[in-house]
């Protein structure tokens, strides 16, 4: 006899599709279309925030959060090379660098954890940059790591 959808992990959880979609306009945004990804995933939070089910909401949360972040570090860093001599400075590759391989590769990978935790139907908080989780997510449960 073949599976039910409550037998399958992950299936029929409420929220789960928007969980997965919120996560991959995430990803999208660091790593295909930055702009058009960011307004949809921002449109998807205003439209959805109020009737989400728990688990859609934890990953719309953390994933608008994350996405500012980004946003801040990207400016951050360009202020940064600014301060350093601009881009003809001789500092430029190396803040360049370490901001791919320190910070952008770290919210990527938040972001691939995150979409494998919507893709499972848990809530997950990001580490440092993360919201609280809202009521109706486990707080002790396979909510961290």
């Amino acid at each position: 006899m073949p599976p039910s959808a409550a037998d399958l992990p992950g299936e029929g959880t409420p929220g789960q599709t928007l969980a997965v979609a919120a996560q991959s306009l995430y990803l999208a945004n660091l790593l295909l279309l930055p702009v058009l990804s960011f307004l949809a995933l921002a449109w998807l939070y205003a439209s959805r925030r109020k009737d989400a089910p728990p688990l859609a909401l934890c990953h719309l949360q953390q994933t608008v959060a994350a996405s500012l972040w980004a946003g801040v570090l990207l400016v951050g860093v360009n202020a940064l090379i600014l301060a350093l001599g601009g881009y003809d400075g001789p500092n430029v590759w190396t803040v360049v660098i370490v901001y791919f391989t320190v910070f952008h590769a770290t919210l990527v990978m938040a972001g691939m954890y995150g979409l494998a935790k919507a893709m499972a139907g848990q809530c997950w908080r990001i580490p440092l940059v993360g919201r609280p989780l809202p009521p109706g997510c486990g707080r002790g449960v396979d909510s961290g790591g």
